[in-house]
């Protein structure tokens, strides 16, 4: 699964969007050896501008820690720097299969469907199977606002699809509906 990939050398949309949600790390060059923390502001409007203000004070709280810049710095130059670590072997015949999942078109500020795309479409060589789904409505926080359970539905779906049908059924922990579910409704069984 690849959900909102950060985008690699050959894949080349570069976002205003996505540049400006990476603004608090890329704005200052003696950044790339640190870990910067976003204002709850920042954060809002780089990953959380698709849910209410309380869901994302909520998540700001809840997940915001200060973030190695080094990658950004990395995924930024991935097409100018020809040993950048950003690369992808999209050839790879040992590669499985491989779903994208994005949020909607240019609601996620930070990976804009057109940098998934463009990932989509460069492992869409590789002979094992791509597909792509976007997410309507919602934005870089959709692993964990309170609509996670629709895209783990859909990363689920996909992978049972390509489980052999003598495997045992997928057995996990039970999932607690935390007080994020209550308070915003996100009580949608997968």
């Amino acid at each position: 699964m690849a959900v909102d990939p950060a985008p690699f050398r050959g894949a080349l949309p570069l976002p205003v969007s996505a540049l400006r949600s990476a603004s608090a790390a890329l704005g200052n060059p003696a950044n790339r050896q640190r870990a910067v923390p976003l204002t709850d502001d920042q954060f809002r409007c780089a990953f959380a501008n698709t849910v209410s203000e309380v869901e994302a004070k909520h998540l700001y709280e809840t997940y915001a820690v200060p973030a190695p810049c080094l990658p950004v710095f990395q995924v930024a130059a991935a097409n100018f720097n020809p040993w950048t670590a950003a690369k992808v072997d999209t050839k790879d015949p040992g590669r499985g299969p491989l779903l994208f999942i994005s949020g909607e078109g240019e609601k996620d500020h930070t990976v804009p469907s057109a940098v998934t795309n463009a990932a989509f479409k460069r492992q869409q060589r590789n002979k094992g199977v791509t597909e792509i789904v976007e997410v309507p409505g919602r934005g870089h926080v959709l692993t964990i606002d309170s609509g996670w359970r629709d895209v783990a539905g859909t990363a689920l779906a996909f992978a049972q699809r390509f489980t052999r049908s003598n495997d045992p059924p997928f057995v996990g922990r039970e999932v607690r509906k935390d007080s994020a579910d209550a308070q915003f409704g996100g009580s949608r069984e997968p």
